[in-house]
């Protein structure tokens, strides 16, 4: 679990100072990192949002299964 934020730290920063990836590909990392951090309401708002603003990605149907994952858990 620790090795798994830290990358996702190096991750984000890297997007951050460098401004590599793309937005969709950023967005759906941070909804990962919120859910590993047990924010799912913000994870969900950000997959919804991915699915809105880029629905033709692969990131959109990578956050349509995480969504209704997150849903099933309910």
């Amino acid at each position: 679990m620790k090795k798994t934020m830290c990358v996702l730290l190096i991750a984000f920063a890297c997007a951050a100072l460098f401004g590599c990836g793309d937005k969709a590909a950023e967005m759906f990392d941070t909804a990962k990192f919120e859910e590993l951090q047990n924010n799912r309401q913000h994870a969900v708002e950000l997959y919804e949002k991915i699915i809105k603003d880029y629905p033709d990605s692969s990131y959109a149907e990578r956050a349509k299964a995480r969504l209704a994952e997150i849903k099933a858990q309910k």
